[in-house]
């Protein structure tokens, strides 16, 4: 994958690709949460926060991605990688199989391309304030893009403290959980989101669209 930044055009092949869940830093939304998907199927997770392992061959740059069905949705997520010693941010989307989670969400996270904006931040340069930093998504809904999330990384767990519980190292990347779906979770073809930093008004932004496959048994 190429990505821009500052300083220039960076290249990186990950050797390892995490995606971690249940990161909300409110352990009572957690919670709750837990016990909604727990009532419609999904497993409860053994820990909290859980730190899925995917092949990082899943990451990608493509404007479409293929999946199986139509029950698979984006979550806008920030991402960190590690590359050449030093770590970075960007964004991206975790890609998920949504009937396939009442099966197993180790497998839905596995099933479906994780789509990674083309841009990337020192992370040194929001250590300070990655708190502020405003995370949205929209879904295309009947002709209209819809806000989908919309907050900041205050209620996901510090991304130094996902990076120690994940033993996060060089060639390492990994999506660092998610906010709440406005109006529940839903399959959407077409998915954009946006990161932006209010401290230096930098932003990043990516959309990509979806094509179904048609599930043959």
């Amino acid at each position: 994958m190429k990505f821009t930044t500052t300083e220039g055009v960076l290249e990186s092949t990950p050797q390892r690709l995490i995606v971690a869940g249940w990161t909300g830093r409110n352990k009572g939304a957690v919670d709750h949460h837990i016990a909604e998907l727990e009532a419609i199927g999904v497993p409860a997770p053994s820990t909290v926060p859980l730190y899925y392992q995917c092949a990082p061959e899943l990451l990608t740059q493509a404007p479409q991605i293929q999946v199986v069905g139509k029950e698979t949705s984006g979550e806008a997520e920030p991402f960190l990688i590690g590359i050449n010693g030093r770590i970075w941010l960007g964004l991206a989307s975790d890609h998920t199989d949504r009937a396939l989670e009442t099966y197993s969400v180790a497998h839905s996270k596995q099933i479906a391309a994780k789509p990674v904006a083309g841009e990337l931040w020192p992370f040194e340069s929001v250590r300070g304030h990655p708190d502020e930093i405003v995370l949205q998504s929209w879904i295309l809904e009947e002709g209209a893009w819809t806000l989908y999330q919309d907050g900041t990384l205050a209620a996901i767990r510090p991304l130094r403290d996902l990076m120690d519980g994940a033993n996060f190292q060089d060639g390492t990347a990994m999506l660092c959980g998610t906010l709440p779906a406005i109006g529940g979770v839903r399959p959407a073809a077409d998915f954009k989101m946006r990161m932006y930093d209010p401290k230096t008004s930098r932003e990043i932004t990516w959309a990509y669209s979806t094509l179904a496959l048609d599930a043959v048994a």
